[in-house]
């Protein structure tokens, strides 16, 4: 046979090879895009949010926000709008109503036969018990909610859960993290809680430091002293042990909330020797605790979870905010490289935030970047609203059918399991090293390259697997009895 038999031969093969090869590529290309950017090999996503789907949201602004009325969705979000704490109202219902603004702006979700809006009634339960039951009870008996939605303060969601479990309504706690919330006792088949827990919170910042960090091994646990301070510092305890049995625990104390003076706790912990002070408190008490270490000459990095208020974090400036390090509950390492599709996201509100917001408290350094806990209580929002148009109605059972077991990924990549038998949330954890503004451009990957000027933010980013904080399944929880951790 001749050369040229043989060249043909040779080009004909090479085609065949292209032609058979190509769509397996193509295929792998397009799953690299949407598929997992974080390594999550135990789940894949029943549904996500598609940011390309996104609506024009330049119309959006929570100061003059009025939601649609009729025969809509109704979902009651209740929080303290009032009294000291009344910023929380606005920090939750602020991205909870710029997702349903979103949804209605593509026409609304196709529910019980007919395309619905979503309306966001809030209510204010002024941080007070009985208060709270009476608002929750007001908007499902006269508003007739078809979902209950809050709130900060664990004691304020039991009420809400207890509330829609009475009257059979879905209950979405999107800010409470005490893992009894759904134990055997508390459980009840309407509530679900896409918010982590204490104790994935606590053990994933020892995951962190046993088996990423590696360094220092000397800690002073200090917490605000009622159930969630105690239950942070229990978790963080219980994760040393799993992962960092050689990490010391030097010193250990609570104090009451909204102190003032921090001096002698500071003192103890200049004394102690510690290399890290883990705390879980929250503003106010995060601010005036790390301004007093400050001023106190004490250095050493606060392990947090929420020391990340950008106001008071200017106020102590870049250098005694460096080296903080920080756990989310929403934020991912790196998500603008890891999951490019939420630049878009994150633009659409940060755009809104220096062009449109102009009233206080939404013109505040706070709700800049939508990012944080502010992130997450829109996130869990598209869930929900995610669920209700699968579910293709509001009768909470079909709800019920399609959220228990659902995985569902959020705009920065974040994967979510809700585990069926009690209503707790799978999912990863972030950590990152709080940096001056030249170096935030580790996690800032786009213009302008740092989160803020004035204060060292996050930089470096690292994950604490979803397989490495698995919340607690109370075994005394009948559904729950012969289940795996992962509810299977």
């Amino acid at each position: 046979m001749s050369k040229r038999y043989w060249l043909r031969m040779a080009i004909l093969f090479l085609l065949f090879l292209v032609l058979a090869v190509a769509p397996a590529f193509a295929a792998k290309k397009k799953e690299v895009a949407r598929g997992a950017p974080y390594g999550e090999d135990w789940a894949k996503p029943h549904a996500y949010v598609d940011v390309a789907k996104m609506s024009d949201m330049s119309d959006f602004d929570p100061a003059t926000y009025s939601p649609p009325t009729g025969d809509t969705i109704r979902i009651g979000y209740v929080n303290v709008f009032s009294g000291p704490a009344a910023l929380n109202g606005p920090i939750h219902l602020t991205p909870i109503r710029f997702a349903a603004h979103d949804i209605n702006k593509r026409g609304g979700i196709w529910v019980d036969g007919k395309k619905k809006l979503v309306e966001v009634i809030f209510a204010d339960h002024q941080s007070k018990t009985d208060v709270c039951k009476k608002v929750c009870e007001r908007l499902v008996l006269q508003d007739k909610v078809h979902v209950l939605m809050g709130t900060s303060g664990s004691h304020l969601m039991k009420i809400i859960n207890e509330v829609a479990n009475k009257y059979k309504v879905i209950s979405v706690n999107e800010g409470a993290l005490s893992d009894e919330l759904q134990d055997a006792t508390n459980f009840g088949r309407y509530s679900f809680m896409p918010s982590p827990t204490t104790e994935q919170i606590g053990v994933g910042m020892a995951y962190y430091f046993g088996q990423v960090r590696k360094k220092e091994k000397k800690f002073y646990i200090l917490c605000q002293d009622y159930s969630f301070g105690r239950d942070m510092a229990e978790a963080f305890k219980k994760g040393l042990k799993l992962y960092y049995p050689e990490a010391q625990i030097v010193g250990e104390d609570y104090h009451k909330l909204f102190i003032t003076d921090f001096a002698p706790y500071l003192t103890k912990i200049k004394a102690s020797g510690a290399e890290i002070v883990y705390t879980g408190d929250w503003i106010p008490d995060a601010a005036n605790l790390l301004k007093q270490a400050r001023q106190m000459g004490i250095t050493i990095p606060f392990a947090n979870l929420f020391m990340d208020e950008p106001n008071f974090l200017h106020e102590v400036g870049v250098e005694g905010t460096k080296g903080l390090i920080h756990i989310d509950v929403y934020d991912m390492p790196h998500a603008f490289t890891a999951y490019p599709s939420s630049i878009k996201f994150y633009k659409a509100w940060n755009d809104l935030w220096h062009k449109k917001w102009k009233t206080p408290p939404y013109n505040s350094r706070l709700f800049e970047h939508g990012t944080g806990a502010i992130g997450l209580y829109g996130q869990i929002t598209y869930w929900l609203l995610s669920v209700i148009e699968r579910a293709k109605s509001v009768d909470p059972e079909k709800i019920i059918k399609v959220w228990e077991g659902d995985v569902f990924r959020y705009a920065n990549g974040k994967l979510v399991k809700m585990r069926a038998c009690d209503h707790k949330t799978i999912q990863p954890l972030g950590v990152t090293e709080f940096v001056p503004p030249e170096e935030q451009k580790q996690s800032m990957t786009i213009p302008p390259y740092y989160w803020f000027k004035g204060t060292s933010s996050a930089g470096p980013g690292w994950l604490v697997p979803a397989s490495k904080v698995i919340p607690t399944m109370d075994e005394k929880l009948e559904r729950c009895k012969g289940k795996n951790p992962w509810g299977e």
